[in-house]
């Protein structure tokens, strides 16, 4: 390894570190990933100052920073691709193997698109606007893949 510094005055260990944490993804996140896992029912959170609903859900309302924590809103399982891509490369952190279409999906009754895992449509036909529905995961895993995918209706 090249150093840009003179290192002969001082003693130094070249290595690697690996840092396990823990991520809380807040009471807002927690709320929204939990619904999902115990009553497969996706949550949105309504801004009453915008008439905005947000998924995922968030603390505060983006346009008028109104704290809408608390107002949470059923959105359903059904909705619509508003735009996707088709990964086409493998790696550790990717939910699938490749290629998969990967879409941003706009729930009925949300003003917000969430990005998830689309299957069930050859991916040379996938496009904006197809109806989609959620299908949840037969095994949970306390993530947002306890959404297992996206399928056409």
């Amino acid at each position: 390894m090249k150093k840009d510094f003179d290192t002969s005055d001082c003693y130094t260990v070249d290595g690697k570190l690996a840092l396990p944490y823990t991520y809380f993804a807040g009471r807002v996140g927690s709320t929204f990933i939990t619904t999902i896992r115990d009553k497969q029912k996706i949550m949105g959170v309504k801004c009453n100052a915008c008439d905005k609903v947000f998924v995922p859900p968030r603390q505060t309302c983006e346009r008028c920073m109104e704290d809408i924590r608390e107002n949470w809103v059923e959105l359903g399982n059904i909705g619509e691709v508003i735009n996707y891509t088709v990964v086409r490369y493998d790696d550790k952190h990717l939910p699938r193997k490749a290629p998969f279409v990967l879409a941003m999906i706009q729930l009925d009754n949300a003003d917000t698109p969430m990005v998830h895992i689309l299957e069930g449509v050859d991916m040379d036909n996938v496009q904006s606007g197809l109806k989609v529905k959620a299908v949840f995961a037969e095994q949970t895993t306390n993530t947002i893949l306890d959404i297992d995918h996206f399928e056409p209706v």
